[in-house]
């Protein structure tokens, strides 16, 4: 159920996003004659009357179709309502509505959660330690037996308490102790494991195994007392996710060498998001709002086949006084979304693969 839980979620972040480009144009009179999730071939349509609404077997986004370069269109190239006869501030506030749909509906989560569930204000710990991840199926970890889902409640015969220093211990264990075999003590579905895995030494000289770790324990909850500081706190939250997110594209940018592979897909969302429903139901309202932030972001860079890239075009447009010719915007735009759609099936297959028991 976490799983449908998650793929639901996406889907809506999606909807969210599409819905905002459709709706700025339509309240602006301008004609969108598709409304689509997915790409590729069609799943299920439904013909309104003026646009079409449809499900796509591709779930790696969405998009909203303009008449203007239809052949089929039977509305006369000049009409002031068509896109491309727009004013640019008209055609960047439909482009632009779709990451700012994105970041209101985020903020509105927020407000959401604090409302209904509350603020996490404590930890109610208990012993052991959870491995929600294993990274890899080449990590030390997985090729030692180690799987999502673990608690390991001992390390080298040292017992894991109930306490917030848990998982710092079982960490510095691993650091400490890189090229030396260490003992784990596992309960797996309530059986007792035990394991030797020999942490590899990273470029610090540190032991690494391949491990997300994660305090065992459920968060505490707490709603404001004052309905109205509700509103406040939800946008000092939505800050704070807002600059955690472009400062971790900025770190992506300057280091990519490193962190490519931290870069996930749909599957690794879902399966990420499907482990914190089970730990804890009440962040999904946070996985939520960060998702749909990281959706806005990744949409405002300036990059082809993407929201910002047609800013971009947009900004060129407004400076030189005239639009970048047809041809240049088409060719860039359908080898953006040529690369956009083959990295989101490699990420697809390849988060695949290292969800596959080994």
């Amino acid at each position: 159920m976490s799983v449908l839980a998650v793929v639901a979620l996406l889907a809506v972040l999606i909807f969210v996003h599409e819905l905002g480009h459709f709706l700025a144009a339509r309240l602006q009179g301008i004609y969108a004659n598709r409304f689509s999730i997915g790409f590729g071939p069609i799943l299920w349509k439904y013909q309104g009357s003026q646009t079409e609404y449809a499900l796509r077997a591709l779930p790696l986004g969405g998009f909203v179709g303009f008449p203007d370069d239809d052949p089929d269109s039977k509305i006369p190239p000049n009409d002031p309502n068509l896109l491309r006869n727009r004013p640019v501030l008209d055609r960047a506030i439909v482009i632009s509505a779709g990451v700012i749909s994105n970041l209101l509906f985020a903020y509105l989560v927020l407000v959401t959660q604090l409302a209904i569930v509350g603020l996490p204000t404590s930890f109610n710990y208990q012993a052991g330690v959870i491995v929600p991840q294993v990274v890899s199926k080449d990590a030390v970890a997985a090729q030692a037996g180690v799987k999502d889902g673990d608690l390991i409640v001992a390390v080298n015969g040292q017992t894991l308490e109930a306490s917030a220093k848990a998982t710092d211990s079982l960490r510095q264990a691993i650091e400490s102790n890189p090229g030396k075999p260490i003992q784990l003590q596992i309960q797996r579905q309530g059986e007792p494991v035990s394991l030797t895995v020999t942490p590899k030494a990273d470029d610090k000289g540190k032991g690494r195994i391949g491990v997300q770790l994660r305090p065992n324990g459920q968060t505490v909850y707490q709603r404001p007392s004052n309905l109205l500081s509700i509103f406040g706190i939800a946008a000092e939250e939505f800050q704070r996710i807002v600059v955690l997110t472009v400062q971790g594209f900025g770190q992506l940018v300057s280091n990519f060498s490193k962190t490519a592979e931290q870069v996930a897909g749909p599957v690794a969302i879902v399966a990420t998001g499907a482990k914190i429903a089970q730990a804890d139901s009440a962040s999904l309202f946070n996985f939520a709002a960060l998702i749909s932030i990281n959706l806005a972001v990744i949409n405002i860079l300036p990059l082809p086949a993407l929201d910002g890239g047609q800013l971009a075009f947009l900004l060129i447009e407004g400076l030189r006084g005239k639009p970048v010719p047809t041809r240049i915007q088409d060719g860039v735009m359908q080898t953006g979304l040529v690369l956009l759609l083959s990295l989101g099936v490699f990420l697809i297959i390849r988060d695949t693969v290292n969800l596959i028991p080994q």
